[in-house]
């Protein structure tokens, strides 16, 4: 998690305020898995801003960087002192050694006591990607090389049904994508439509959540189930759709070590623009390697 950063990154920013605290509040700095330093308590139960400096290892774009702020918007604890999720609000940037930038920023707000969770996010990227095709084509073994330059906007809330883990809401997205391929070739697997396109899209969500800890979570299970519409009344060039599934489950181990495992599927019509198609999202696989209208 990004929280977890080393000391040496964070010692300039946080030497002073911490000096006087440290001797006071130790166990706030601790993980209570494996007892190394960890901000993530102290930033939960108080409030406090974060700098944030993460390393990107996206084989798709090469190695890099993310220098972002994180600020902690604290909750007035009830007469119980019952703990209650700040809201978190957010803003940063990425480079990495292939020309691939962006900049963007977000709020994430917990009202109600965590009875509705609201996400908005705004960003802007010049992306530098590989295009592989979706079958076993001339593409798969001498992939295209492609800008994709994208603008996007988020709206998402979320509905918790009384005091359970079941919770239901809506999304709304907008994306502006220009699609620059650097090979002067067709590529007949690309409609061209899908190089200066407009997406708007409304979604409906369903989610079933009992993590204990929504930041760096050691136990319990997240269920989603989403479907995403693009409308050409809203704007969109055409209309698409995907509809996406996923479980997360972390499982304790010990007091130091716990386990996570995910499963995830998503599916396309035959209309979604190539870049939107699902592909094999897993760590130290190259985004869109393994593409597919099914994964």
């Amino acid at each position: 998690m990004i929280f977890k950063l080393k000391p040496l990154i964070l010692l300039a920013a946080f030497f002073i305020s911490f000096n006087s605290l440290w001797s006071q509040e130790e166990k706030l700095f601790k993980d209570s898995l494996d007892g190394a330093f960890d901000l993530s308590k102290w930033l939960i139960d108080l409030n406090g801003f974060i700098p944030i400096v993460s390393p990107i290892t996206e084989p798709a774009v090469g190695y890099g960087a993310i220098l972002a702020g994180v600020y902690f918007i604290p909750k007035e604890k009830s007469n119980n002192k019952e703990f209650k999720m700040p809201d978190i609000v957010g803003g940063g940037g990425g480079y990495t050694q292939n020309g691939t930038w962006f900049v963007g920023a977000g709020y994430a707000g917990f009202w109600k006591d965590d009875h509705i969770r609201y996400r908005g996010i705004l960003g802007y990227g010049d992306i530098n990607l590989k295009y592989y095709g979706t079958g076993d084509g001339f593409l798969s073994k001498d992939p295209a090389d492609f800008s994709i330059s994208s603008f996007f906007f988020l709206q998402q809330a979320l509905f918790r049904i009384k005091n359970s883990g079941f919770l239901f809401g809506a999304r709304y997205i907008f994306g502006k994508t220009t699609v620059t391929f650097f090979e002067e070739s067709k590529l007949p697997e690309v409609n061209p439509l899908d190089f200066d396109l407009v997406n708007s899209a409304l979604g409906f969500i369903s989610e079933y959540d009992n993590l204990n800890n929504i930041l760096s979570p050691t136990k319990g299970f997240r269920t989603h189930l989403s479907y995403v519409q693009a409308f050409e009344f809203l704007g969109s060039d055409r209309n698409n759709s995907r509809l996406n599934f996923f479980t997360l489950a972390y499982l304790p181990i010990n007091k130091r070590w716990a386990s996570g495992f995910r499963v995830e599927s998503m599916l396309a019509s035959d209309n979604t623009p190539f870049y939107l198609l699902p592909y094999v999202n897993l760590r130290g696989v190259p985004a869109l390697r393994y593409q597919g209208e099914f994964t």
